[in-house]
């Protein structure tokens, strides 16, 4: 497993992270993974059951989207995944609009917007 355009790790979640769901949006649709390292080792996750009822809801009510988020056990480690569906329209985080580019996250801005 590797991070790619489709595939994004995290550690732990923070709400800035609502650009990469973002992102994967307006990129084809992909995975944001919590509790897992940059180098892909599972890490865990200690809030696992909040996150799977507070990141459908900010999914929702900051970005407008619907997001399927499940926990699952990696080598006993807790991780969460939020899997992004593709939308057919362009989708904004606050105003801004972003999309993957290889494994980072991209704010378009001028001609690329």
């Amino acid at each position: 497993m590797k991070e790619d355009h489709r595939t994004e790790w995290k550690e732990r979640w923070k709400d800035d992270f609502l650009k990469i769901l973002c992102g994967l949006a307006n990129s084809g649709g992909g995975r944001l993974v919590i509790g897992r390292d940059n180098s892909g080792s599972a890490k865990g996750v200690k809030d696992a059951a909040r996150l799977l009822v507070d990141l459908p809801n900010k999914a929702r009510d900051v970005l407008g989207i619907i997001v399927q988020v499940k926990s699952r056990t990696v080598r006993g480690k807790e991780i969460v995944e939020v899997d992004v569906p593709s939308y057919p329209c362009p989708i904004s985080c606050q105003g801004e609009y972003y999309v993957r580019s290889g494994s980072t996250t991209q704010l378009l801005k001028g001609a690329a917007l």
